[in-house]
């Protein structure tokens, strides 16, 4: 149905508390990217929130795939989102509500991967930071800052120790040594998949990244399900090395865009 025809009722967790987890996939030429690692995260979010799903993975995949039928058009995300369902004290999680969806992939400014982007830093510690919760109440408090500033997101850190990005993952490279945080942080996908195709390239620490580590990096930058692998140049007023996209990160953009070209991109379990 049309997204504006679908209603949920006003009791529900997801609205009262906020008590809800959705997954976020897209298409790359027509074919689903890494579908099964999201939809395994998609579980895993739920188990972790004590939320059950009402079907399995094939299903998932069934419903998604005649959603992209019906949407008649090669190239779209889809969002999953479960919530904590209705509830008669306001505290209390009933059956869980799902809903897929398909939305128009956002348009990204090309000349981004070519030139990077500025980001700001705040101190902030997301809540069960494994989760894919619905919660992005930081982002959008901070979003006139950004805006004000010129920057395309923010990076959270808490008492010195970085984290992520508010949508997406950080890499740092020192030289030939890729770094990226490894607690306190969602397991991105985009994450997972630039980790192995890094492997065979780079030294690879995953390990607590600090902020004062930034000033140290040569290269900086993000990954995430519509950013890819996005230059940062410039973290608050500090430019990054020498200010522009560094050949390590253009070289790992390289190798990501080519898997995605692939006629037969590898399965979750080959990525593993």
């Amino acid at each position: 149905m049309p997204v504006q025809n679908a209603q949920f009722h006003i009791n529900d967790l997801g609205l009262l508390r906020g008590y809800g987890l959705f997954d976020y996939c897209r298409t790359y030429y027509g074919r689903p990217f890494m579908r099964d690692l999201h939809l395994d995260r998609f579980h895993c979010s739920a188990m972790q929130m004590d939320l059950s799903l009402p079907m399995g993975k094939a299903e998932l995949r069934a419903i998604m795939d005649e959603l992209h039928q019906r949407a008649n058009q090669p190239d779209l995300a889809f969002r999953l989102l479960l919530t904590g369902g209705y509830t008669d004290d306001g505290i209390t999680p009933g059956t869980p509500n799902l809903a897929i969806m398909t939305e128009n992939l956002p348009v990204v400014d090309e000349t981004k991967f070519a030139k990077g982007i500025k980001i700001i830093t705040a101190e902030h510690l997301r809540e069960m930071p494994e989760v894919k919760s619905t919660n992005y109440m930081k982002v959008i408090l901070l979003a006139k800052q950004m805006k004000a500033q010129g920057a395309a997101d923010v990076l959270y850190h808490h008492q010195g120790e970085l984290s992520e990005l508010s949508r997406s993952n950080l890499f740092l490279f020192k030289k030939d040594t890729l770094i990226t945080p490894h607690h306190n942080v969602l397991k991105g996908v985009t994450r997972r998949v630039v980790l192995e195709l890094a492997a065979d390239n780079f030294r690879i620490e995953q390990r607590p990244v600090y902020l004062t580590e930034l000033a140290e990096a040569d290269e900086v930058f993000t990954t995430g399900t519509t950013k890819k692998v996005m230059p940062i140049v410039q973290v608050d007023n500090q430019p990054v090395g020498r200010g522009r996209p560094g050949e390590r990160t253009r070289f790992l953009l390289g190798l990501f865009d080519k898997l995605t070209q692939q006629a037969e991109v590898p399965s979750s379990a080959a990525m593993a």
